[in-house]
């Protein structure tokens, strides 16, 4: 394709010029933090006066927090399983008290006639 138009593809702002054309960035500090299984995570931050830092960063590798303290990471949290319904009912009732409720239910039932 000859001709074509010089801009395509452009956007204003985009130049070789890149950082320096839009002046200095602010300075930064890196600060490490540690997770339960070792990953070291490193973010950066503005470097400002009376800046307060995160107490835990979520770990980019595993998802579990992280803190600054290299021997005493924050523990992972603890996860619960899923429970069904089902499951949620049986805390609540005994066996017996499920029988006696599954017998009530069929009694009523055989008295409207839907059961034999």
């Amino acid at each position: 394709m000859a001709g074509g138009n010089a801009i395509r593809g452009s956007r204003v702002g985009a130049g070789p010029m890149g950082e320096a054309e839009r002046g200095d960035s602010a300075p930064r500090v890196h600060i490490s933090y540690w997770c339960s299984n070792g990953h070291e995570t490193r973010p950066s931050f503005a470097e400002e006066p009376g800046m307060v830092l995160p107490e835990t960063w979520d770990c980019p590798r595993c998802g579990f927090p992280a803190g600054q303290d290299k021997e005493n990471p924050p523990a992972p949290p603890k996860v619960e399983p899923y429970k069904t319904h089902l499951a949620y009912v049986k805390e609540r009732r005994s066996d017996a008290d499920g029988a006696a409720i599954l017998d009530e239910a069929l009694s009523t039932l055989r008295e409207r006639g839907l059961i034999q």
